[in-house]
């Protein structure tokens, strides 16, 4: 049996113990991964760029045409009900929505949609002091997944695979290549540094941009860093002064070695300390208070 820790979660509009809740086995996103989902984190019970969140899951509903069954206020009231009912502050939202179940069996919409709505919230922990100081290890892989990675949708198996190569591999990311271009990681945005200048993937139907890769884009633009979004070449990453990985739950992170071979020094570089000072500042004077857009800097 699994060891679900005690939280609250919520199912087609109920509250309950996690562990008490079911879903049926003829469900849609069970037989077929057919579905969607985000994640929000949350600060000091406050929600991050929650409308922009929504939106981008009204983007991948709309996508694989499964109706909203929530108007944006609705989802912020089910949202923030949750957050109030997990003993930690600072929470990991996740939210999904599938198409629900179905009979028969069919590769086709049923003619009648009932989406399943499913949240839960993990305690969200930063990075550990020691990966900010020295950085992560990564590794790369061709990216072979569908052309439809914009979407936010359940189907990870490719993800899934991707990661687990990190894992056999022994380092924190798999970053996926495509056509001599540098795509993303399998669960993160990838920013380079060279001389000096800023790089990052524009987004597409290849990858999914996440909302921390928003911020990191604003943050080194409001701080003045020369920032560059376009395609950048697997040579240009190989060849980077910096690389660095950003996610919701591992906000940025060096990384000091990809395949075997030092990334510039080896060690964290100046500009990624510069961006996650910022960043932290940026944590404490607006993620925990709720606002949703940067703060004037003085």
């Amino acid at each position: 049996m699994l060891n679900v820790p005690p939280v609250t979660a919520y199912l087609n509009g109920r509250f309950a113990p996690l562990d008490q809740l079911q879903v049926s086995v003829l469900d849609r996103g069970f037989l077929f991964g057919d579905g969607v989902y985000e994640v929000i984190p949350v600060y000091d019970r406050q929600p991050f760029r929650l409308t922009e969140h929504l939106n981008r899951l009204a983007t991948s509903l709309e996508s694989v045409r499964i109706p909203n069954p929530h108007t944006p206020a609705e989802w912020a009231a089910i949202i923030g009900e949750l957050i109030a009912k997990q003993a930690s502050a600072d929470q990991s939202v996740y939210l999904q929505v599938t198409r629900g179940p179905a009979w028969p069996r069919n590769h086709a919409f049923p003619a009648k949609v009932e989406p399943t709505v499913f949240l839960f919230a993990d305690p969200l922990t930063p990075p550990a002091p020691a990966l900010v100081e020295n950085g992560v290890v990564a590794a790369t892989m061709a990216d072979i997944r569908w052309l439809r990675c914009n979407v936010k949708a359940i189907s990870l198996l490719a993800n899934v695979l991707a990661r687990q190569h990190g894992v056999d591999e022994g380092v924190a990311e798999t970053i996926l290549l495509r056509d001599g271009l540098l795509i993303e990681g399998s669960a993160s945005n990838i920013f380079i540094v060279k001389n000096g200048v800023i790089a990052a993937p524009p987004p597409s139907h290849l990858m999914l941009t996440g909302i921390t890769y928003d911020l990191i884009i604003e943050l080194a633009r409001q701080h003045g860093m020369p920032i560059e979004i376009r395609e950048v070449s697997e040579t240009e990453l190989r060849d980077a002064n910096e690389v660095w990985l950003s996610s919701s739950s591992r906000e940025v992170l060096a990384v000091v070695s990809l395949d075997g071979r030092p990334v510039g020094n080896g060690t964290p570089g100046p500009i990624y300390r510069a961006i996650y000072r910022h960043y932290q500042a940026f944590k404490a004077g607006v993620m925990r208070i709720g606002h949703d857009r940067p703060l004037d800097q003085t």
